[in-house]
C-alpha cells in the first residue's frame, strides 16, 4: 500500500507497508479517528520521518505513545507544539540540557528544531486516543517501529541511540553497541529523573561521538 511518508523512508519500509499487520494497523486508526478526537492530526502522525529523512539521521531518540491532551502532540516524542505548555518530561529534559551544555532553557516546547538537524524522534506507538494513554499499543504500532530500528541499525554506522526508561531500553535491544553509541539512563519523568536521568550527560556524549566520527554536532 501506499503511505504519505517521506521519499527515502517510503523506498525503505515499503515492505512494512505491504505486510498484512500494517494493513490491519491503517485500519484500525482509521476507524479510531473517525470515532472521536485522536493524536497527533492526521497529516502529522508521520512528521518524525517527515522532518528527518533516512540518509540524514544522527541520532534517535525513542519514546512511548504521543501526548494524548489537545494540540499536544505534533508527531515527535516528547516535543508540544509552540504556545502549549511543556509536560514535565519535557521540563527535566530541557534541564538537563541546560545543565549539560549550557544552553539557555527555550522559550517553546517544539523539538522540529531537534529533527531538522538528524535527531528522529520515535514514538515506539505513533498515535493515540484523546485522553487515554497506551490507548492504541499492542495494535501494530510496535512493530512497524521495531522494524524501523531495526533499518536503522543494520543499514547506517556510527548513530547515536538515546534510550530513556526501561520500555526504551527494551525496544533498543537489538543495537548493535560496537556500530552505534547507545545511552541509557532512567526516564526524564518526574517519578524518575532523580534516579539516573538528571546528570546522565547524554547532550555532551551525544554531541562528542559525533564530533569523533566527523558529524555536525546537534544544537540542543
Amino acid at each position: 500500500m501506499k503511505v504519505n511518508i517521506e521519499p527515502s523512508w517510503a523506498e525503505l519500509l515499503q515492505s512494512q507497508f505491504d505486510a498484512p499487520y500494517f494493513k490491519a494497523l491503517t485500519d484500525f486508526v482509521r476507524s479510531e479517528y473517525a470515532q472521536g478526537p485522536c493524536y497527533p492530526p492526521g497529516p502529522e502522525i508521520f512528521n518524525a520521518f517527515n522532518l528527518c529523512p533516512f540518509p540524514r539521521v544522527k541520532v534517535v531518540i525513542i519514546g512511548q505513545d504521543p501526548y494524548h491532551g489537545p494540540g499536544q502532540a505534533e508527531g515527535l516524542c516528547f516535543s508540544v507544539k509552540e504556545g502549549v505548555k511543556m509536560p514535565p518530561s519535557l521540563v527535566n529534559i530541557f534541564r538537563e540540557i541546560q545543565d549539560d551544555t549550557g544552553r539557555p532553557f527555550p522559550q517553546n516546547g517544539s523539538l522540529r528544531r531537534w529533527a531538522e538537524q538528524g535527531v528522529l524522534l520515535l514514538n515506539a506507538t505513533l498515535t493515540v486516543r484523546a485522553h487515554q494513554a497506551a490507548s492504541h499499543q499492542r495494535q501494530g504500532w510496535e512493530t512497524f517501529t521495531d522494524a524501523v530500528i531495526d533499518t536503522l541499525a543494520t543499514r547506517r554506522d556510527h548513530l547515536v541511540f538515546i534510550l530513556w526508561g526501561s520500555s526504551a531500553q527494551q525496544k533498543g535491544r537489538v543495537i548493535d553497541r560496537n556500530r552505534h553509541l547507545v545511552l541509557s539512563s532512567a526516564h526524564p519523568s518526574p517519578l524518575s529523573a532523580y534516579h539516573g536521568f538528571f546528570g546522565n550527560h547524554h547532550f555532551s556524549r551525544c554531541n562528542d561521538y559525533l564530533i569523533a566520527h566527523g558529524q555536525t554536532p546537534i544544537n540542543w
